[in-house]
């Protein structure tokens, strides 16, 4: 790919996918982590033109808030069951705009047609992969181990989310392990709490 291409289509492109993979377990942390990066001018992040207002004031301590309400709601049972389900609108729209912001250079139809092409499907396909996760732990622990799964994946955005601002060409790969963690960590749960009365009724 020619230098010009890979720098204005190429690496956003990338950046936007892991973005919008975050997105698809939290709906604001990922834009929050954008606007700060663009803020402080990290990681050699640019905004498109029209976007600009994604790194002021206003939107960096609104989307905070917005992350801080989320990271507290997503650890209370039955509360995290509604912002999933609430995400499958949220989480792609939030994919959309951070897919979107990234692209600086582009030509801005393009970039708005690539933004919903890399950021809608990746975020519902992370979106889905929680909420499985999320149904095998509380059928198995009664919603006592979502809490921590909500904490494995607050760990596992932020670090999307970085990768994809130091080292986007890894992000495909990063993306393929991330999947199969969500997946194996429902399963990991499933196998885990269904073993335990196995247990206890043979002694």
């Amino acid at each position: 790919m020619d230098a010009g291409l890979l720098q204005t289509y190429g690496l956003p492109a990338l950046l936007g996918l892991g973005l919008a993979a975050s997105t698809g377990l939290r709906t604001f942390l990922p834009l929050l982590m954008l606007a700060l990066a663009a803020r402080f001018e990290l990681f050699g992040v640019e905004l498109s033109q029209n976007m600009a207002w994604l790194g002021g004031d206003a939107a960096v301590w609104s989307l905070a808030v917005a992350a801080a309400l989320e990271f507290v709601g997503d650890k209370v049972p039955a509360i995290d069951h509604a912002l999933n389900a609430v995400g499958f609108v949220t989480r792609p729209l939030a994919a959309i705009v951070a897919a979107y912001a990234v692209f600086a250079d582009a030509d801005p139809v393009i970039a708005a047609v690539a933004a919903v092409i890399i950021g809608a499907p990746t975020a519902l396909a992370f979106n889905a992969a929680q909420g499985g996760a999320r149904v095998a732990s509380t059928a198995t622990t009664g919603g006592l181990g979502n809490p921590l799964v909500s904490l494995v994946e607050d760990v596992l955005a932020v670090a999307t989310v970085l990768i994809a601002f130091v080292l986007p060409l890894l992000i495909p790969v990063v993306l393929a392990l991330l999947i199969w963690l969500v997946i194996w960590m429902a399963n990991r749960v499933r196998r885990t709490f269904t073993r335990s009365p196995q247990t206890s009724d043979a002694s």
